[in-house]
């Protein structure tokens, strides 16, 4: 099977490290034009100039604050309506760690602009012209915790599982349109971000990071962490003309970790 993309522009979120990145830089193999959006200007620009040398489509990014929703949003709908997207990526950086006896009102609902907010938000500037067009993709990063919440991510479980019942309700009323919406449950990827969360457990613990990393891996079937890239490969494949009759799918990417259905 071969995925083809020519001709569809991207927005993917989060995309000057990790899972993002490795969304960006998949799309863009499978021939779509990509915007990569993040808060580093010089880390998107190497992404973009690594898109263009090995697969060159106008690639473009787009720097933005997730965590200014008001400066976020004009930013976002104005440059949707200048370069409307055919697939949207939700992703942006995770909130701080920690569990729900240390978070506050004022916490809740800093997560609740970053996570959700920007979501709906980009969604909602990128749906017009896919309803035009009567085919679009929107694909929302989330994580395990939606299912078997992680008690030191407070903030990340509620939020995400507030996106995850978003992305289903929004299938049922965008199928008509030939828009696909589904959700993929992020498992331990080797990234950046999984990095930084386990040398915060092992500060806790009195352990070495290395020690925390061999505990996640003994508790995937897999018995290793995700690379960055497969996840670009499920991207791709829910970005393409070959999964139209998917939506309002939850998708587990883990390796076997979590346990229930």
């Amino acid at each position: 099977m071969e995925i083809n993309l020519k001709g569809r522009h991207a927005l993917v979120g989060g995309s000057s490290k990790g899972i993002g990145r490795a969304i960006a830089l998949q799309l863009a193999r499978s021939g779509a034009r990509v915007t990569v959006a993040a808060r580093s200007s010089s880390a998107l620009q190497a992404t973009v100039a690594e898109m263009e040398a090995h697969h060159p489509a106008g690639h473009h990014h787009l720097c933005v604050d997730y965590s200014d929703i008001k400066n976020y949003k004009t930013t976002i709908t104005e440059y949707l309506k200048e370069s409307p997207a055919d697939i949207v990526v939700n992703n942006t950086q995770g909130p701080p760690a920690g569990t729900s006896l240390e978070q506050t009102p004022e916490s809740y609902q800093k997560a609740f602009e970053l996570l959700f907010q920007t979501a709906v938000t980009t969604t909602a500037a990128a749906l017009p012209h896919m309803q035009q067009r009567r085919w679009g993709r929107i694909i929302n990063v989330a994580s395990v915790s939606v299912r078997e919440p992680l008690g030191y991510l407070a903030l990340s479980n509620t939020m995400r599982a507030a996106v995850v019942s978003w992305g289903k309700t929004l299938a049922s009323d965008t199928g008509r349109y030939g828009i696909t919406v589904n959700s993929v449950l992020t498992g331990y990827f080797d990234t950046e971000r999984l990095a930084a969360l386990n040398d915060k457990k092992a500060q806790q613990m009195g352990i070495a990071p290395e020690a925390v990393t061999a505990r996640l891996k003994e508790q995937v079937p897999l018995g290793r962490l995700g690379r960055p890239e497969e996840y670009g490969f499920l991207a791709a494949f829910l970005a393409s003309d070959q999964a139209a009759y998917l939506t309002g799918a939850v998708i587990p990417l883990d390796g076997g970790l979590l346990r229930s259905y």
